[in-house]
């Protein structure tokens, strides 16, 4: 099956009533877990990476990759880009054939952050691509990227940045933190604040540190889209870190891969499963 546009997803999440998962991905073994995940729950959602893991390798060989692994699925699936950090990094993901953008520009002052969002949205738009930005700042690691800085999302500004920007998706700031080094405490009274402002559904970064009850709460709120990226992590590096701890001479890196590709599938069904259970 082909990539799906961000759009196209977007209506699929709202006629099914779901909570859409954007699981990140970096390698083969993580890329196929995923989508066979989807696959085997039969249902769609958001195979991501950020401008920082395109280090490792580029837009078109993941897109490549990605494509590879789909053409015996029937699941929507659109590919994104999380964090994008560059205007060049968008443009290099559009060309290369992303169907979904994230524009983060929520590090720079609020006036900064809708120009860059404003002018992404331009050129993303263009090409039929929907566009997600950030308002607040999420502390904890997010792949090579150490923030201390905590600004939970002000409500006061959604209205404001979401017509300025005319993005199509807000990523929020509510207690939410990036990797498992910190724990998450959603402030839901804030949530609701955010959602009753904002003309566009949210989106949650740090889903592997939140618990799914607080998860299927939020979808209440007009939450769309929850990003995984530390959880299906740890399932790939543990099945290599375990048979190390087995056995120092273990070399056998194909049977391995095997595994850790099944660990990631396990890991992305029960999260499908959980996130959107009744």
């Amino acid at each position: 099956m082909q990539l799906v546009n961000g759009y196209k997803l977007m209506e699929y999440a709202k006629e099914k009533e779901l909570v859409l998962p954007a699981f990140n991905t970096t390698n083969y073994e993580l890329t196929a877990g995923i989508i066979r995940g989807y696959q085997k729950k039969g249902l769609g959602g958001y195979i991501a990476i950020s401008s920082s893991n395109l280090k490792l390798s580029s837009p078109k060989i993941i897109a490549d990759m990605v494509k590879s692994v789909m053409k015996d699925a029937f699941v929507p699936v659109a590919l994104h880009l999380d964090h994008g950090k560059s205007f060049e990094d968008v443009k290099a993901c559009i060309d290369a054939g992303f169907t979904s953008i994230m524009v983060d520009a929520s590090h720079l002052p609020f006036e900064e952050n809708i120009e860059e969002v404003r002018r992404t949205v331009e050129y993303c738009h263009f090409y039929g691509i929907p566009v997600e930005a950030e308002l607040g700042a999420i502390s904890g690691k997010e792949d090579d990227h150490i923030s201390e800085e905590d600004a939970k999302t002000n409500p006061r500004d959604v209205k404001e940045f979401v017509e300025r920007t005319n993005c199509d998706l807000l990523a929020v700031s509510i207690g939410n933190v990036h990797g498992m080094d910190l724990t998450p405490n959603l402030d839901f009274s804030l949530l609701e604040e955010i959602a009753s402002s904002s003309s566009v559904p949210l989106v949650l970064h740090g889903g592997s540190g939140i618990p799914f009850d607080q998860v299927r709460r939020a979808k209440k709120q007009n939450l769309i889209k929850v990003n995984y990226g530390s959880d299906l992590r740890q399932a790939f590096i543990r099945t290599f870190g375990q048979a190390y701890e087995s056995n120092h001479n273990e070399f056998d890196i194909m049977s391995l891969s095997k595994s850790a590709i099944d660990n990631v599938e396990n890991r992305v069904k029960a999260i499908i499963t959980e996130v959107n259970e009744k």
